[in-house]
């Protein structure tokens, strides 16, 4: 099973006042030689969609014309909405968009949406958790034991995962957005005073790959099973020397893993 892991678009982003728009476009013209060549299974999209909740409409036709294509070459996408995103936004008419393959993270009320994808070892489920804040889980679940408790964002994601739908005898890979304990970050990303956002790896041990976004260094997080794959472009002076890339995950049988890295190239390079 063969899947791109993307991430922190962040379309419409400008930097210095200056619109990226163009940039954008011509790296996610590059991306989509990229899914041509390597033929996956399907697209894993890690949030920051947008860089902002009300995006621009070139944001917005920026996303649709790339999700288009991608629907056309008839490859599965798995997207959420990030700490940028507007999750209602992003769940409009993900109903209608799943039958074309487009399949948009839901507004998170306590369960995640799950998709099954098989290949010759079986199934591979992925298991879509948008970027959640601890007031939302603990109103989701009001009522529940220890819901009232849940004040930190390792408290929200932890009690996210316990009530997840997880068959541990499957492949399991987790599409989520937010900032694991130990991983590397940038000046663009929007990180909490005092790391309350923070989380542990060991909240996602039973998945078999974690794809995740709002990192924007490309890195794995303990292990190469928990990974960032960073932006496609630079969005701040911190990111400069960083090369940036599309990271391919291809799962073999049960616990069996290969994650490689393919640059992206800009403008003038």
């Amino acid at each position: 099973m063969k899947l791109i892991h993307l991430s922190d678009l962040h379309l419409g982003k400008r930097v210095n006042e200056f619109s990226m728009i163009e940039d954008q476009k011509y790296i996610l013209n590059q991306i989509l030689g990229i899914i041509d060549e390597e033929q996956p299974d399907g697209i894993l999209l890690a949030g920051d969609l947008y860089d902002r909740p009300v995006p621009s409409a070139e944001a917005v036709q920026l996303l649709d014309s790339f999700l288009t294509r991608l629907a056309k070459r008839k490859i599965t996408v798995y997207a959420i909405s990030g700490n940028h995103d507007s999750a209602e936004r992003i769940a409009f008419g993900s109903h209608i968009m799943s039958s074309s393959g487009i399949c948009m993270s839901p507004v998170y009320d306590g369960k995640t949406a799950k998709y099954c994808l098989m290949d010759n070892y079986g199934e591979v489920w992925i298991h879509l958790l948008p970027f959640i804040r601890p007031a939302v889980v603990r109103h989701v679940f009001a009522g529940e034991e220890g819901a009232e408790e849940i004040r930190t964002y390792q408290e929200a994601v932890q009690a996210a995962v316990e009530h997840m739908d997880l068959d541990t005898e499957k492949r399991n890979v987790l599409v989520a957005h937010q900032f694991v304990v130990g991983a590397m970050s940038c000046d663009s990303e929007e990180i909490t005073v005092g790391g309350i956002d923070q989380i542990e790896g060991a909240v996602f041990r039973d998945f078999d790959y974690v794809a995740l976004g709002h990192i924007h260094s490309p890195q794995n997080v303990g292990n190469d099973r928990i990974r960032y794959c960073g932006t496609p472009l630079k969005y701040s002076f911190s990111e400069a020397g960083q090369q940036k890339s599309v990271t391919v995950v291809e799962l073999g049988e049960k616990g069996t893993l290969e994650v490689r890295e393919i640059q992206l190239k800009h403008f003038g390079i």
